[in-house]
């Protein structure tokens, strides 16, 4: 299962801004996106050029599913 979750880092530790669904002991794989100078906002640009009227919220909602399909491989 793959599920997007916001953490925040503090004092050397990524903490879950929300709560997490997992067993005691149970592990999970994690890949570090931060929000300044990302990648998404790169591609927007992009995306911005082929479609004028697409919102920046919109073009983050479907990144969104997508990492939520897990189609990345990770």
């Amino acid at each position: 299962m793959s599920k997007v979750i916001r953490v925040r880092y503090e004092k050397g530790v990524l903490k879950p801004l929300e709560p997490l669904e997992m067993k005691e002991g149970e592990e999970a794989q994690v890949i570090v996106k931060t929000k300044e100078g990302s990648i998404s906002q790169k591609f927007y640009g992009i995306a911005k050029k082929h479609r004028p009227e697409l919102t920046r919220d919109e073009f983050l909602e479907v990144i969104e599913e997508i990492e939520n399909e897990d189609i990345r491989g990770f």
